[in-house]
């Protein structure tokens, strides 16, 4: 989940910022100087939309250890951080990508995330919550979840449809920003301040709502990285560690909680904005293959 939100957070705060730089610059006014032009509108919400998403891409690693507060292991010291490094090494080793950098973060919650701009430089990082709270098997199928995603390319694959998402967003911020301003406040000449406002906000109501579809693709692709940490360590202990977290944290008395690799999933209309199945499904996954 930690790698999905800053992910998100992450873009939108960049797509925000180049939206008022961008008018700032007299850009965005110039695409509406002879009326609404809907072809280079596209054009330039594509540029914006991938060039934001890529952007996010490229500072998540960056974003990720000063959200989280996550130490990288530059020698380990203790037997704990040499059991994470060889583990990761292992691991890495298996599907073929560069050791990942690994960092143990100060959290109780029983947590870990991997992201990364390319799967040869990429980021595993680890709670101590997880560390005390889990047994060496139980841990060792957390770390292997996070491998998968990242021989997987999740994080890539995730931009690309954040590019796609961001493209669209900023395409019918406009055109509602545009419709407002001239509709509603009836601008005869350019665009006036309504249509900056109208945009803005639509730009942040569009963006959570998009937010829908980045989540249902990150839930297809807990499903792959469990079935991958299940080759990597085995399935029973993949099965272990998410019986851990069922033990640990009930959906229907901590629905917010933070899990080992995310939230246990949600029901109803939250059930949409989860970035996780529930982990009776993910079980459940795991024992029929």
């Amino acid at each position: 989940m930690k790698r999905i939100i800053y992910f998100l957070v992450t873009n939108l705060a960049i797509m925000l910022v180049l939206s008022i730089t961008m008018r700032l610059l007299g850009v965005e006014p110039y695409l509406n100087a002879n009326g609404l032009d809907l072809s280079n509108l596209l054009a330039f919400a594509a540029i914006m939309g991938f060039g934001g998403a890529f952007i996010s891409l490229a500072l998540s690693k960056w974003t990720a250890k000063r959200m989280s507060g996550a130490v990288v292991i530059e020698e380990a010291r203790t037997p704990t951080e040499v059991w994470l490094m060889k583990t990761v090494r292992a691991q890495a080793d298996a599907v073929g990508i560069k050791m990942p950098e690994v960092a143990v973060f100060n959290s109780p919650e029983v947590n870990a995330f991997a992201t990364g701009m390319t799967k040869n430089s990429s980021l595993v990082a680890v709670s101590s919550g997880l560390l005390n709270a889990m047994t060496k098997d139980e841990a060792e199928a957390v770390l292997a979840h996070e491998v998968s995603h990242i021989a997987n390319g999740d994080m890539v694959t995730l931009t690309l449809i954040q590019g796609v998402v961001n493209t669209f967003v900023m395409f019918l911020s406009r055109v509602i920003g545009y419709t407002v301003d001239k509709v509603v406040f009836k601008t005869e000449r350019g665009t006036g301040p309504a249509f900056f406002v109208t945009m803005i906000i639509a730009e942040l109501v569009l963006g959570v709502l998009a937010s829908i579809v980045v989540m249902w693709f990150s839930r297809q692709r807990e499903f792959r990285a469990d079935a991958g940490a299940a080759k990597l360590s085995s399935r029973s202990k993949m099965i272990a560690a998410l019986e851990r977290l069922q033990a640990q944290h009930e959906p229907s008395v901590l629905p917010k909680q933070m899990a080992a690799f995310g939230i246990s999933g949600g029901s109803g209309f939250a059930k949409l904005f989860s970035s996780h199945p529930s982990l009776d499904d993910r079980i459940a996954a795991l024992r029929q293959q």
